[in-house]
């Protein structure tokens, strides 16, 4: 079960507090109602997710790594529904939490997104001033959503 929560972040300032960071390329082949199908790569490692129906903060989520060359080939062969996802995620260290700050590129430049996994869904958290509206309930910043309707179309 992956229960995290989702925000815009307003400002800069996070990059001071960067533990690590990496690229990430992922896309969908599959986004229906119930589920949603995603193969993911960083580099040298590659993952395929299933990821259930969203109940507010909280979704059931399956994931195990693949060969990079089963996500290349995917790709390739055009098994993609809708755009790839490309995003810088930095690994940013809050007050013993983790954020992942998301620096979208490609279609989904000038996004930024801060994501935080919890482990209930009414955990305390910090909010650093960075740290702006909460998006988690609204669609258009899933990531699917973002395959098919990029940011720079809104």
């Amino acid at each position: 079960m992956e229960i995290e929560r989702k925000f815009l972040v307003v400002d800069d300032s996070w990059r001071s507090a960067v533990v690590s960071r990496r690229q990430i390329v992922q896309a969908y082949l599959a986004i229906g109602e119930r589920s949603q199908v995603r193969v993911r790569s960083t580099g040298d490692q590659a993952w395929i997710t299933v990821k259930g129906q969203a109940a507010g903060v909280s979704r059931e989520e399956f994931e195990t790594e693949v060969p990079v060359d089963f996500v290349d080939g995917v790709r390739a062969a055009g098994l993609c529904d809708g755009e790839p996802v490309e995003k810088e995620r930095h690994v940013v260290a809050v007050e013993g939490h983790q954020f992942e700050v998301d620096v979208f590129h490609g279609a989904n430049e000038g996004l930024i997104l801060a994501e935080l996994e919890l482990d209930a869904p009414d955990a305390e958290f910090p909010r650093p001033g960075w740290l702006g509206t909460e998006v988690t309930d609204d669609k258009r910043y899933r990531n699917a959503y973002l395959a098919k309707s990029p940011y720079d179309t809104w």
